[in-house]
C-alpha cells in the first residue's frame, strides 16, 4: 500500500471529535462552516460506529460561576467572558452521544490534562487517533500536540475542523499538523477502511 494511503483498523483506531457543542458550533467558522464540519464529522463517526471503532466527544464545560476555567492574564481570549447560555455545552444532536461513545469534559483548549482521556484510550488499546472540530488552531491543535507527546498516532481530518479564521486554520493544516500525523479529507478517511 502506497505510504499516503489510510488503512484503519477499527480495533486500535478512535475518532475523537473536538467541542462540536451548541455553543461552539453555532460560530461562524472559517474555511469550512461549523455546519459542514458537523456534517462530515457525523459522517465519520457514522462509519466508525458501524464498524465497532471507538468514537469520543469531547466538550468544553464549566461551573456556573465560572471558578473552575484557567484563570491567566492574557491579551486576548477565545472564551466569552460571563455566563454561558444553559445549553452552550450540550453536544450538537447530529453527533450524539451514541451507546458505546465516551464523553469527556474538559476544562481548557486541550482534552487530555485533567481527564481521562489517555486512560480510556489506553484501556482499550487504542494506537491511532482520527481527529477533528472546532476550533482547529484551539481544542484541536492543543490535543493533537498532547496525544502525539503520548505517542499516538494522529490522522487529521482537513475537512472536519474549522477555525475562527482561514488563515489560522490553513497555517495549522500547513505546518504543523504534518509534523504530527498524517492530514486527509473526510472522504480519505471514510475510504480508509
Amino acid at each position: 500500500m502506497p505510504e499516503n494511503e489510510l488503512s484503519i483498523d477499527a480495533k486500535t483506531t478512535a475518532f475523537v471529535v473536538i467541542d462540536l457543542q451548541k455553543g461552539i458550533a453555532s460560530q461562524q467558522t472559517m474555511p469550512h462552516a461549523a455546519s459542514s464540519v458537523v456534517a462530515n464529522c457525523a459522517k465519520i463517526a457514522d462509519k466508525f460506529r458501524q464498524a465497532g471503532a471507538q468514537v469520543v466527544l469531547v466538550r468544553v464545560a464549566f461551573v456556573e460561576d465560572g471558578s473552575d476555567r484557567v484563570q491567566v492574564q492574557v491579551d486576548s481570549t477565545p472564551f466569552r467572558s460571563g455566563a454561558l447560555p444553559a445549553d452552550w455545552s450540550i453536544i450538537v444532536p447530529e453527533m450524539g452521544p451514541k451507546e458505546h461513545d465516551i464523553v469527556i469534559t474538559k476544562k481548557q483548549w486541550g482534552a487530555f490534562y485533567g481527564t481521562e482521556l489517555d486512560l480510556q484510550l489506553r484501556r482499550r488499546g487504542i494506537k491511532t487517533i482520527v481527529i477533528g472540530g472546532i476550533s482547529t488552531n484551539f481544542g484541536v491543535e492543543s490535543t493533537a500536540r498532547d496525544a502525539f507527546e503520548h505517542n499516538y498516532a494522529l490522522i487529521f481530518v482537513e475537512d472536519g475542523m474549522a477555525g475562527l479564521k482561514a488563515e489560522m486554520h490553513e497555517f495549522a493544516v500547513q505546518n504543523i499538523f504534518p509534523r504530527l500525523g498524517r492530514v486527509r479529507t473526510t472522504q480519505e478517511v471514510l475510504s480508509g477502511w
